[in-house]
């Protein structure tokens, strides 16, 4: 049985798959590769069997999916790739209008959380594909994610734009305290429960090839300078940045996002956690 994999086509994820990818590590499925969106939409249309998906996918759908344990993307605070570019403080975007990535469903969630319990501010949302410069003509601020924010990033930088950059990470451990979950790897549940010796033998392999990844990190940062160009050092700093745990403190994080999708109406009801292997249903 060979299991059709989603990996996001973001650096974020090169330490998970770089083993695979390398061979260090066997892996008899085949990857598909796109954007969270993306594989968001495949694996719960049922072309993907396992993949990481936004954290908020999951408690839209938890119904269909099940998440695999000591695997995440996470950050304790600022996490450089979730950022937003805007003209003036975003305390000051009350009645302005924000272009947000159509790549990313999680950290739009925590956008729209921050903007109504932190920045206390009610702003409009307009969906556009990722490109700093087209997203600031039709809009007062711009939420990119990923590598696109982080180059946007770069180029804020090296042309002196005039723009205040704010993490999202950083501010949601201001509001709260707490480490961030913007995505979890998740099986279906039907394929789960058809192939259960499958998952067991992909959960082992996943967290092998997380802890392979972070101790061959230099390798992982020549390969991402290879293919988008960013300053070493600045990927050096990323790579610190990026968690992949799960534990106790990470799940607690998750379910507090939820309880503020649930007060925001982002949500119906308060989401429990299904990991697989803990009888938690």
């Amino acid at each position: 049985m060979g299991i059709r994999l989603g990996q996001v086509e973001y650096l974020n994820c090169l330490p998970v798959y770089h083993a695979l990818e390398e061979g260090l590590l066997e892996f008899t499925g085949s990857f598909v590769k796109g954007i969270p969106t993306r594989l968001n939409r495949m694996l719960l249309e049922g072309r993907l069997d396992v993949a990481p998906i936004s954290s908020i996918e999951y408690a839209r759908n938890r119904d269909k999916c099940i998440i695999l344990p000591d695997i995440s993307i996470s950050a304790d605070g600022r996490v450089a790739s979730i950022l937003l570019f805007s003209r003036c403080p975003v305390t000051e975007l009350e009645g302005k209008n924000i272009a947000v990535t159509t790549s990313s469903a999680t950290s739009v969630v925590l956008l729209r959380i921050l903007a109504e319990h932190y920045f206390h501010v009610d702003v409009e949302f307009l969906p556009q594909e990722p490109g700093l410069k087209k997203m600031l003509e039709k809009a007062d601020g711009a939420f990119l994610i990923g590598d696109d924010a982080m180059l946007a990033h770069k180029m804020v930088l090296e042309e002196g734009m005039d723009l205040v950059v704010t993490d999202l990470g950083e501010v949601w451990k201001q509001l709260t305290g707490e480490k961030m979950v913007y995505a979890v790897w998740a099986v279906r549940k039907d394929f789960a429960l058809d192939y259960p010796g499958e998952v067991d033998g992909l959960c082992k392999l996943l967290v092998a090839s997380k802890d392979l990844g972070m101790s061959n990190i230099a390798a992982i940062i020549k390969k991402s300078h290879r293919a988008t160009g960013l300053p070493i050092p600045l990927l050096e700093d990323y790579f610190r940045t990026i968690r992949y745990d799960f534990d106790a403190d990470y799940r607690r994080s998750l379910t507090l996002f939820y309880d503020y999708a649930y007060k925001s109406g982002i949500v119906e009801d308060r989401t429990r956690l299904c990991v697989w292997g803990e009888n938690n249903e």
